[in-house]
């Protein structure tokens, strides 16, 4: 079993992956610090599974997640948050999340996942699987998030403004004309029903999908 562990916090990767690998039959095929270091490596690995974080830098998990799906759909996502809110938990599972727990899980729980993804069953803690549920019952109760109507390139766009990086920067970064990341950011503002950056940022910020 094929695993790779991506978490901005070193002493968790290297405690997760020291009880992972004493089982004798999983394999810890690499560590990510943040989301672009995570999806370089997982498209080089090819891991069976990935137990990741939410809250990190760079590009957040929840995108992690996304792009995951997208490249590496044989793959199983087992998200590891220190989020208990229905709201993350019903983002990742959308997003492709086959797995959710909290840090606050014993290690064996978390084993006990890693092996229930391996066998191509879904794995929620008691946290999700409440909000799981409760989504079941009340579908009407959560509204659409608008970061999901964003396009690959947008949610692109979203991130890097998000982190600072300004019009021109996103330009060179993406390889696109100035022009085409002012539209490109016009779209996402008028998506998320914004006026401008910093409200973009507070967003990000509020949805876990920067550090």
């Amino acid at each position: 079993m094929r695993v790779l562990i991506v978490d901005d916090h070193t002493m968790l990767r290297e405690s997760l992956a020291g009880a992972l690998q004493a089982e004798g039959d999983i394999e810890i095929v690499g560590q990510a610090a943040d989301g672009v270091e995570a999806l370089e490596l997982a498209e080089r690995v090819h891991p069976d599974i990935v137990v990741t974080d939410l809250s990190m830098p760079r590009l957040g998990g929840l995108e992690v997640v996304r792009r995951l799906r997208e490249r590496l759909p044989e793959a199983q996502i087992l998200v590891l948050t220190m989020h208990q809110e229905d709201e993350y938990v019903l983002q990742a599972v959308r997003a492709g999340a086959t797995g959710y727990l909290v840090k606050d899980s014993a290690t064996r729980e978390v084993l006990q996942a890693v092996r229930s993804l391996q066998a191509g069953r879904g794995y929620f803690g008691p946290q999700a699987s409440r909000a799981l549920a409760e989504q079941v019952r009340h579908p009407e109760r959560v509204a659409e998030d608008p970061y999901g109507q964003l396009t690959s390139r947008e949610r692109e766009v979203f991130h890097l403004i998000a982190e600072g990086s300004t019009t021109k920067e996103v330009a060179r970064k993406l390889g696109i004309s100035v022009k085409t990341a002012e539209n490109h950011r016009g779209r996402v503002l008028d998506k998320l029903d914004m006026r401008n950056t910093a409200e973009l940022v507070r967003y990000a910020l509020r949805k876990g999908l920067i550090d």
